[in-house]
């Protein structure tokens, strides 16, 4: 007799720190690293780890902004408040959980991102 090792279930939505308030939905860009970049398109929901200096010119193109790690005094928070764009920090799953081209809502007011599709 097989025993089916259980799945991780995956969230329809989870939550993070409102760093910069404000309602979202795009398409999902992972950012692994700077390399990265290039993939981002004008209206993307950007998600990664954290974020860097470096990454700016793709925040630029972002409509929001949900990492992993950091707090309100993170870059991610800084730069996103100056774009005027929502941002969720600190979500600690949000890589684990997003896929590339999925569809979410980031709900920075109330620090939620829920998967659209």
């Amino acid at each position: 007799r097989l025993l089916k090792r259980d799945k991780k279930e995956i969230p329809d939505d989870f939550r993070g720190m409102s760093a910069s308030k404000g309602v979202a939905s795009g398409r999902v860009c992972l950012m692994k690293s700077v390399k990265d970049s290039h993939k981002i398109k004008p209206g993307d929901v950007l998600v990664a780890v954290m974020t860097r200096p470096d990454y700016i010119p793709a925040m630029k193109k972002a409509v929001a902004v949900v990492t992993n790690e950091g707090g309100v005094t993170c870059h991610a928070a800084i730069v996103s408040r100056e774009l005027g764009i929502p941002c969720i920090i600190g979500t600690k799953i949000a890589t684990e959980v997003l896929k590339d081209g999925q569809i979410v809502e980031v709900n920075a007011n109330h620090g939620v991102v829920k998967i659209i599709k």
